[in-house]
């Protein structure tokens, strides 16, 4: 598995337990952080993690305003918690990051729904993204 891919997932993994503990995301980091220290069962914590998650809580609200005005018939309280913390990250790495391919970000995150969440998730996901990626000039601007 690529370097990246491997930092997404666990940016994914960071959004999620912090959505599930309902704490923040860099309570969250930092936790991942100090055990990545003491445990060598657990996996260093990349830059490009570190970068994605932090990038995350910049625009947070920003990004939740998004996915809120965007999803059709779907409250982003209601939607499953994986499918929310997989657009939630693909959105800040489509919207503001210039270093990766568009399509390699929705395609990651299609990736991410498959192996973490339901059969229609991908479909959803993909949706949700390429959406953003048609409105992603107007979306930096605003």
């Amino acid at each position: 598995m690529a370097a990246r891919n491997k930092a997404r997932k666990r940016a994914f993994q960071i959004l999620f337990e912090a959505d599930q503990r309902g704490t923040t995301v860099q309570t969250v980091l930092a936790d991942w952080i100090r055990h990545s220290r003491t445990d060598t069962r657990q996996p260093p914590v990349t830059e490009y993690t570190m970068e994605l998650v932090e990038g995350y809580a910049q625009y947070a609200a920003r990004i939740d305003d998004l996915i809120s005005t965007y999803s059709v018939d779907w409250e982003i309280d209601r939607m499953p918690v994986v499918d929310r913390n997989i657009i939630r990250l693909s959105t800040y790495e489509l919207v503001w990051v210039d270093g990766t391919p568009d399509a390699v970000v929705i395609d990651e995150a299609v990736q991410l729904a498959k192996e973490f969440s339901t059969d229609e998730s991908p479909s959803f996901v993909n949706g949700m993204l390429g959406r953003f990626k048609e409105l992603k000039p107007n979306l930096r601007r605003e």
